[in-house]
């Protein structure tokens, strides 16, 4: 972690016995995805993490009522103040910027509303709403906090949260991506998807491909990408179709979302995830930024 020597608690905090340490650890999961959600990045998350304990670490126990809220009320502060820092370094990224991947367990897939909070799609929505309007929609939507407590930890009035909860739920209306459907269905418009790229046959791609779908590559500025939106099956399938015809095409649930990792040389390449509407694919979002790419060999344990 950066920015200081202590050590924060691990993801299992066996044979401890310090009521703060098995605080933290009990929540950590819930805290993780309180982060990452409000910042789109793990890395930046395991950062507020940290910040995160050596707060908690300082508090008197004996003045918390509810150890789970403080613990959310301290997450949300440290990643707002993050938060409003990423959006000036995300103004001069090159290329679109997508959200960092994880490789998530398929229980987050079978829990419909956590699998879309922290889909790809959901999350660049969220990138268009506020600091403080995505904590707010996120601490209420998400993880069902009543205003008084989400007043707290974005230093606010229960109704000025209650106005800005409108706001953002408005706002996020307006814009998410429509047609959830069911992990079965995904899976398997994914497996179509899948075998016309394997395959190469073109005609089975631009079966799977709805007529207006949206390829974003980010390649960062590190890697090769498209550095503007690709639009329209015919265009989308012709970037897939430069796809290495050496690369292994791995399937994996991806921010609780079928996704391909696509793998050259046994090194990750590309994280290609999907959003899929009533049976065709209407987004995809191709990760190739290195930088973005180390949580994808281990799962990522996300909860509410």
């Amino acid at each position: 972690m950066t920015g200081t020597s202590r050590t924060m608690p691990g993801d299992h905090g066996r044979g401890t016995t310090d009521p703060a340490t098995e605080a933290f650890v009990t929540h950590r999961n819930l805290l993780f995805t309180v982060a990452y959600e409000l910042l789109g990045s793990a890395a930046d998350a395991e950062d507020v993490l940290q910040e995160t304990w050596l707060r908690w670490a300082g508090v008197d126990l004996a003045t918390v009522r509810d150890r789970r809220a403080y613990l959310v009320r301290i997450t949300t502060r440290q990643a707002l103040i993050r938060l409003r820092t990423l959006g000036r370094r995300r103004e001069s990224y090159i290329g679109p910027w997508l959200p960092e991947p994880l490789l998530t367990a398929p229980d987050v897939a079978e829990d419909v509303e956590l699998a879309d909070s922290v889909s790809m799609a959901m999350l660049l929505v969220l990138e268009t709403l506020t600091p403080t309007e995505r904590a707010v929609f996120v601490l209420r939507e998400v993880f069902d906090l009543g205003y008084d407590e989400i007043a707290e930890a974005v230093g606010k009035s229960p109704a000025a949260v209650r106005q800005i909860a409108h706001r953002a739920r408005a706002h996020v209306a307006a814009r998410r991506p429509r047609g959830a459907v069911s992990p079965a269905e995904s899976r398997d418009a994914f497996e179509a998807f899948r075998r016309a790229i394997e395959t190469g046959d073109l005609q089975s791609l631009l079966d799977i491909l709805a007529p207006d779908v949206v390829l974003l590559g980010d390649g960062g500025g590190v890697v090769q990408a498209a550095l503007e939106p690709v639009v329209g099956a015919g265009q989308v399938a012709r970037v897939l179709g430069r796809i290495d015809a050496a690369a292994v095409l791995q399937p994996a649930q991806v921010n609780g979302c079928p996704a391909l990792i696509v793998r050259l040389n046994g090194e990750i390449n590309t994280v290609l995830a999907a959003h899929i509407d009533n049976g065709l694919i209407t987004g995809l979002y191709a990760v190739r930024n290195p930088e973005k790419l180390s949580r994808m060999e281990r799962e990522t344990t996300l909860s509410r």
